[in-house]
Protein backbone atom coordinates (compact mmCIF):
# COMPACT_ATOMS: atom_id res chain seq x y z
CA UNK A 1 0.00 0.00 0.00
CA UNK A 2 0.73 3.28 -0.96
CA UNK A 3 0.61 6.77 0.91
CA UNK A 4 1.39 10.28 0.95
CA UNK A 5 2.75 12.69 3.17
CA UNK A 6 1.88 15.94 3.25
CA UNK A 7 3.11 19.19 5.53
CA UNK A 8 0.28 21.46 6.93
CA UNK A 9 0.06 23.67 9.34
CA UNK A 10 3.42 22.88 10.37
CA UNK A 11 2.01 19.49 11.10
CA UNK A 12 2.87 15.64 8.87
CA UNK A 13 -0.52 13.99 7.96
CA UNK A 14 -0.19 10.67 6.28
CA UNK A 15 -3.14 10.34 3.56
CA UNK A 16 -3.62 6.19 3.81
CA UNK A 17 -5.50 4.15 1.16
CA UNK A 18 -7.82 2.90 3.86
CA UNK A 19 -9.62 6.68 3.35
CA UNK A 20 -7.94 7.71 6.57
CA UNK A 21 -5.83 10.67 7.51
CA UNK A 22 -2.53 10.41 10.01
CA UNK A 23 -1.60 12.74 12.08
CA UNK A 24 1.39 11.42 13.03
CA UNK A 25 2.63 14.00 16.53
CA UNK A 26 -0.49 13.09 18.13
CA UNK A 27 -0.66 9.64 17.04
CA UNK A 28 -4.16 10.32 16.16
CA UNK A 29 -5.91 8.63 12.83
CA UNK A 30 -9.16 10.59 11.59
CA UNK A 31 -11.90 9.35 9.61
CA UNK A 32 -15.23 11.02 8.42
CA UNK A 33 -18.46 9.39 7.38
CA UNK A 34 -18.51 6.13 8.28
CA UNK A 35 -22.37 5.43 8.27
CA UNK A 36 -22.28 2.70 10.52
CA UNK A 37 -25.66 0.85 9.73
CA UNK A 38 -26.72 2.10 6.56
CA UNK A 39 -27.22 -1.02 4.93
CA UNK A 40 -29.05 -2.25 7.89
CA UNK A 41 -30.93 0.83 7.89
CA UNK A 42 -31.95 0.50 4.03
CA UNK A 43 -32.62 -3.61 5.05
CA UNK A 44 -34.88 -2.76 7.72
CA UNK A 45 -36.84 -0.59 5.42
CA UNK A 46 -37.46 -3.76 2.97
CA UNK A 47 -35.18 -3.02 0.53
CA UNK A 48 -32.87 -6.16 -0.15
CA UNK A 49 -29.23 -4.91 0.72
CA UNK A 50 -25.94 -7.20 1.30
CA UNK A 51 -24.61 -7.72 4.45
CA UNK A 52 -21.34 -7.57 5.75
CA UNK A 53 -20.43 -3.59 5.00
CA UNK A 54 -19.33 -3.20 9.22
CA UNK A 55 -17.55 -6.13 8.66
CA UNK A 56 -15.11 -4.74 5.48
CA UNK A 57 -15.25 -0.92 6.75
CA UNK A 58 -13.62 -2.77 10.90
CA UNK A 59 -11.59 -4.90 9.03
CA UNK A 60 -9.72 -1.71 6.73
CA UNK A 61 -10.04 0.83 9.87
CA UNK A 62 -7.99 -2.53 11.65
CA UNK A 63 -5.28 -2.13 9.16
CA UNK A 64 -4.92 1.29 9.10
CA UNK A 65 -4.86 1.37 13.08
CA UNK A 66 -1.85 -1.45 12.90
CA UNK A 67 0.10 0.30 10.43
CA UNK A 68 0.04 3.55 12.43
CA UNK A 69 0.05 2.70 16.03
CA UNK A 70 -2.42 5.12 16.46
CA UNK A 71 -3.86 5.72 19.91
CA UNK A 72 -6.50 7.82 19.35
CA UNK A 73 -9.37 8.04 16.52
CA UNK A 74 -11.46 10.98 15.72
CA UNK A 75 -14.56 10.24 13.15
CA UNK A 76 -15.83 14.05 11.69
CA UNK A 77 -19.30 13.29 12.21
CA UNK A 78 -22.00 11.09 10.59
CA UNK A 79 -21.08 7.62 12.78
CA UNK A 80 -24.06 5.99 11.98
CA UNK A 81 -26.18 6.74 9.48
CA UNK A 82 -29.50 6.71 10.74
CA UNK A 83 -31.40 5.70 13.75
CA UNK A 84 -32.57 2.39 12.44
CA UNK A 85 -28.88 1.01 11.64
CA UNK A 86 -27.73 2.35 15.54
CA UNK A 87 -30.08 -0.26 17.28
CA UNK A 88 -29.04 -3.05 14.41
CA UNK A 89 -28.62 -6.10 16.44
CA UNK A 90 -25.32 -7.76 14.16
CA UNK A 91 -24.02 -4.14 13.27
CA UNK A 92 -23.93 -3.68 17.08
CA UNK A 93 -22.34 -7.07 17.93
CA UNK A 94 -19.62 -6.46 15.61
CA UNK A 95 -18.82 -3.04 16.92
CA UNK A 96 -18.94 -4.56 20.18
CA UNK A 97 -16.73 -7.22 19.47
CA UNK A 98 -14.35 -4.87 17.91
CA UNK A 99 -14.10 -2.24 20.71
CA UNK A 100 -13.33 -5.01 22.89
CA UNK A 101 -10.23 -5.81 21.25
CA UNK A 102 -9.23 -2.20 20.56
CA UNK A 103 -9.54 -1.07 24.50
CA UNK A 104 -6.75 1.46 25.04
CA UNK A 105 -8.20 3.28 21.66
CA UNK A 106 -9.19 6.85 22.62
CA UNK A 107 -12.28 7.84 19.96
CA UNK A 108 -14.42 10.87 19.31
CA UNK A 109 -16.78 11.70 17.37
CA UNK A 110 -17.28 15.24 16.21
CA UNK A 111 -21.06 14.97 15.62
CA UNK A 112 -22.62 15.69 11.94
CA UNK A 113 -25.94 15.79 10.94
CA UNK A 114 -26.72 11.95 10.82
CA UNK A 115 -25.92 11.59 14.34
CA UNK A 116 -28.36 14.57 15.17
CA UNK A 117 -31.04 12.20 13.86
CA UNK A 118 -29.30 8.79 14.80
CA UNK A 119 -28.57 9.32 18.40
CA UNK A 120 -25.11 9.18 20.14
CA UNK A 121 -23.61 5.71 19.66
CA UNK A 122 -24.42 3.40 22.68
CA UNK A 123 -22.38 4.35 26.27
CA UNK A 124 -20.25 0.32 25.86
CA UNK A 125 -19.08 1.89 22.38
CA UNK A 126 -17.14 4.51 24.94
CA UNK A 127 -17.13 7.07 22.53
CA UNK A 128 -16.84 10.88 23.42
CA UNK A 129 -19.23 12.88 21.52
CA UNK A 130 -18.71 16.36 21.31
CA UNK A 131 -20.14 19.21 18.76
CA UNK A 132 -18.54 21.08 16.03
CA UNK A 133 -16.31 22.96 15.87
CA UNK A 134 -13.70 20.83 18.23
CA UNK A 135 -9.86 21.86 18.40
CA UNK A 136 -7.12 19.67 18.47
CA UNK A 137 -4.51 22.75 17.39
CA UNK A 138 -3.53 23.97 15.28
CA UNK A 139 -6.36 21.88 13.50
CA UNK A 140 -10.34 22.70 13.54
CA UNK A 141 -12.54 20.04 13.35
CA UNK A 142 -15.52 19.91 11.66
CA UNK A 143 -18.29 17.73 9.62
CA UNK A 144 -19.42 20.45 7.33
CA UNK A 145 -16.08 21.78 5.66
CA UNK A 146 -15.70 25.76 6.38
CA UNK A 147 -12.70 28.22 7.29
CA UNK A 148 -11.99 29.27 10.22
CA UNK A 149 -9.61 31.68 11.84
CA UNK A 150 -8.98 29.96 14.72
CA UNK A 151 -6.72 27.13 12.67
CA UNK A 152 -6.30 24.78 9.83
CA UNK A 153 -10.06 22.59 8.99
CA UNK A 154 -10.55 18.88 8.68
CA UNK A 155 -13.89 17.87 7.31
CA UNK A 156 -16.02 15.38 5.65
CA UNK A 157 -19.49 15.36 4.76
CA UNK A 158 -18.84 16.18 0.95
CA UNK A 159 -17.60 12.19 0.11
CA UNK A 160 -15.29 13.95 -2.66
CA UNK A 161 -14.62 12.06 -5.84
CA UNK A 162 -13.18 12.77 -8.72
CA UNK A 163 -13.65 11.47 -12.17
CA UNK A 164 -10.52 10.25 -13.73
CA UNK A 165 -9.57 9.19 -17.35
CA UNK A 166 -7.61 6.06 -18.33
CA UNK A 167 -5.71 5.35 -21.28
CA UNK A 168 -8.44 3.15 -22.77
CA UNK A 169 -10.72 6.15 -22.60
CA UNK A 170 -12.35 4.43 -19.54
CA UNK A 171 -13.50 6.74 -16.84
CA UNK A 172 -14.18 6.34 -12.54
CA UNK A 173 -14.91 8.25 -10.11
CA UNK A 174 -12.83 7.62 -7.24
CA UNK A 175 -12.56 8.86 -3.26
CA UNK A 176 -9.92 11.43 -2.57
CA UNK A 177 -9.12 14.02 -0.54
CA UNK A 178 -8.83 17.39 -1.45
CA UNK A 179 -6.39 19.67 -0.03
CA UNK A 180 -7.02 23.22 0.01
CA UNK A 181 -4.72 26.03 1.42
CA UNK A 182 -7.14 26.40 4.92
CA UNK A 183 -8.88 23.09 4.93
CA UNK A 184 -8.96 19.47 3.76
CA UNK A 185 -12.10 17.47 3.14
CA UNK A 186 -11.68 13.68 3.85
CA UNK A 187 -13.04 10.62 1.42
CA UNK A 188 -16.03 9.00 3.00
CA UNK A 189 -14.68 6.28 5.09
CA UNK A 190 -17.82 3.96 5.33
CA UNK A 191 -17.49 1.55 1.83
CA UNK A 192 -21.61 1.81 1.24
CA UNK A 193 -21.39 5.23 0.84
CA UNK A 194 -21.87 7.30 -2.46
CA UNK A 195 -19.17 9.94 -3.96
CA UNK A 196 -19.76 13.91 -4.91
CA UNK A 197 -17.72 14.98 -7.67
CA UNK A 198 -15.59 18.11 -6.73
CA UNK A 199 -14.11 20.45 -8.67
CA UNK A 200 -10.26 21.95 -7.75
CA UNK A 201 -9.99 25.35 -7.92
CA UNK A 202 -6.38 26.88 -7.90
CA UNK A 203 -4.56 26.29 -5.03
CA UNK A 204 -5.88 22.87 -4.57
CA UNK A 205 -4.31 19.56 -4.26
CA UNK A 206 -6.55 16.38 -5.09
CA UNK A 207 -5.39 12.61 -4.24
CA UNK A 208 -7.55 9.57 -5.49
CA UNK A 209 -7.60 6.30 -3.30
CA UNK A 210 -7.05 3.49 -5.47
CA UNK A 211 -6.41 -0.42 -5.73
CA UNK A 212 -4.16 0.49 -2.27
CA UNK A 213 -2.77 3.49 -2.92
CA UNK A 214 -3.28 6.94 -2.92
CA UNK A 215 -2.21 9.07 -5.88
CA UNK A 216 -1.84 12.88 -6.73
CA UNK A 217 -4.08 14.25 -9.33
CA UNK A 218 -3.40 17.04 -11.56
Amino acid sequence: MSEILLSVAGEDLRLLPERALFWQRAGTLVVADVHWGKAATFRAAGIPIPGGATDEDLARLDSALCRTGARRLVVLGDLFHARAGRVATRTLAALRKWRDRCRRLEIQLVRGNHDRHAGDPPEDLRVNCVNSPAFLPPFVLRHEPRESAEGYTLAGHVHPGLVVSGPALQRERLPCFLVRPTLTILPAFGSFTGLASVTCSPGDRAFVVADGEVLPIG
